[in-house]
């Protein structure tokens, strides 16, 4: 796992004026909106007595430690003690941790790291998620198993005729080499295009594709990820899915997702669609979590790379340069903002 990124950790619909634990890197946040609607996010342990302060509420602008009573504004210092004298001083250990938080992209992102703002990898472009013609839908999906194993099976295209053979990769079976394609690289991500040749096949997908798309003969697809966890896939022109692997820890990782959608841009769809994309993490689900070890390696020798693993190995070697920074981060650490 990784610090010095920033890390979507919840939609932003999620998160209220009540408090909200999140689990992150193997540690716990609590996140609430102020009066103002600015979401603040602080470490999930009262430094008193460590109760969860997510289990207490909001008074004002200050979160209330569920057990004393106690009182944290948004930058962690101790504003409240109910059971001292007047004339008693809060100690000045009394504080907790605060976090640094944007909302872009209907997700909450909290940064996680030591870096300065000014070093800090930005956050990854997405300008069509700014056009209202759009359709925006979410959902989310738990697996048992390490993030990057998720990671590297959201962008790998040779996995589709077997795994999704009764889905979208249906009739792929036929012919499943993958076409010549080359890695385009940023300093965060990479991406690959592929044109996929039109195929015969009964599967829901294939046959609205070809009733979406005038003179269908094939689909062109964009797969990427942005470190350290986001994958992008791009379906032709209609379809974007933005996922936000989170690893709560070592062997569990929560997708969050957004889809966008230009075909049937209806509320009453959004069920369907949602119910698709489920359908097919659970085709990925068994597979992905049979994966030994859990947290795929980084290293760059004694792994096999064929060219339709080249995203894949493009993902990893920016793993390893990053681990090279000195920015892992080990599960048992209860502090990862260091």
């Amino acid at each position: 796992m990784l610090k010095n990124f920033w890390y979507a950790c919840e939609f932003s619909s999620a998160i209220t004026n009540t408090p909200k634990r999140i689990t992150l890197l193997c540690q716990n946040f609590v996140l609430y909106r102020n009066s103002k609607g600015q979401v603040i996010a602080l470490d999930d342990t009262c430094p008193h007595r460590g109760a969860s302060l997510s289990l207490g509420r909001i008074e004002g602008d200050c979160i209330q430690c569920p057990y004393h009573g106690w009182q944290f504004q948004a930058d962690g210092a101790c504003v409240e003690i109910p059971a001292n004298q007047p004339d008693v001083n809060i100690p000045k250990a009394a504080h907790v941790t605060v976090y640094p938080i944007q909302e872009k992209y209907d997700f909450v992102w909290i940064f996680l790291g030591d870096l300065p703002e000014n070093e800090r990898p930005p956050l990854p472009a997405f300008s069509e998620f700014e056009d209202p013609t759009w359709r925006v839908i979410s959902s989310e999906f738990k697996w048992n198993t390490h993030y990057t194993r998720i990671v590297e099976n959201t962008i790998d295209p040779a996995h589709t005729p077997f795994i999704h053979a009764s889905t979208f990769g249906s009739g792929a079976a036929k012919d499943p080499k993958i076409p010549k394609h080359d890695v385009q690289l940023s300093d965060w991500g990479g991406q690959i295009m592929i044109m996929h040749p039109k195929q015969e096949s009964k599967s829901f997908f294939w046959k609205y594709m070809s009733y979406a798309f005038k003179d269908f003969q094939g689909l062109k697809t964009m797969s990427g990820f942005y470190m350290p966890n986001i994958t992008i896939n791009y379906i032709g022109d209609k379809m974007i899915l933005f996922s936000v692997h989170l690893p709560v820890d070592e062997t569990n990782t929560l997708t969050k997702r957004i889809l966008l959608r230009s075909i049937l841009p209806y509320a009453w769809a959004d069920s369907i669609f949602n119910a698709y994309s489920r359908k097919i993490s659970l085709e990925d689900k068994p597979i992905v979590e049979s994966q030994y070890p859990k947290m795929s390696p980084c290293t760059l020798t004694g792994t096999i790379y064929t060219p339709a693993d080249a995203l894949m190995l493009a993902y990893n070697k920016l793993r390893h340069q990053c681990l090279e920074k000195g920015w892992g981060i080990k599960s048992h650490q209860e502090d990862n903002s260091k």
